[in-house]
């Protein structure tokens, strides 16, 4: 009988291993067998403005997992000019914008690491900024209009090429909240 009852308790406890539910005495997994906690979350852009709901869903995340929030202009060079050619008039654009989500972050008490991406189109712009860094997590507007920034297909190649959590967020047609560069201050 006590023969019997090790056998079954020594079963429970292989099959729980082999399950994955063990768990040592104190209820912790060691250190590098724990989920590492989101730290860095990009939320790219194009243009002169950016979903209001994409920034909010941002700074709520970065608050609960006290991440970095990396807002990203990904600035387009024709492929006439060198890809470290200066654009004057995309940075007129896209830099108040940046500096918008910068002071919001700030002054909602989130960390803040802003980047410039270049490339010939917006997802290779993009590509390039995941070639040289890491984030873990993406929070991406979906914009109706295909031609102003990242489209279906390029949110489609997103989804299916790059290993982190990604976040894309369609604002219904009512909502046309954004943060554009007016939201500075005009002081730029």
């Amino acid at each position: 009988m006590t023969v019997l009852a090790i056998v079954i308790v020594a079963a429970g406890i292989l099959l729980g291993i082999a399950g994955g539910y063990w768990l040592p005495p104190n209820g912790r997994l060691p250190r590098r067998e724990r989920p590492r906690p989101v730290r860095r979350i990009l939320l790219p852009f194009t243009g002169q403005a950016i979903s209001r709901r994409s920034f909010e869903a941002a700074v709520r995340l970065a608050k609960a997992e006290n991440a970095t929030v990396m807002p990203a202009f990904l600035a387009t060079v024709p492929m006439n000019l060198p890809l470290q050619t200066p654009l004057p008039v995309q940075c007129a654009r896209g830099m108040p914008v940046l500096e918008a989500i910068e002071q919001r972050l700030i002054s909602q008490g989130v960390s803040v690491d802003s980047r410039v991406g270049r490339g010939r189109t917006a997802r290779d712009a993009l590509r390039k900024l995941l070639e040289q860094e890491h984030f873990d997590r993406i929070i991406v507007s979906a914009d109706e209009d295909q031609h102003s920034g990242l489209g279906y297909e390029d949110l489609r190649w997103l989804l299916e090429r790059v290993p982190a959590e990604i976040l894309i967020l369609r604002t219904a047609p009512q909502d046309t909240r954004q943060i554009s560069s007016d939201a500075v201050g005009g002081h730029l």
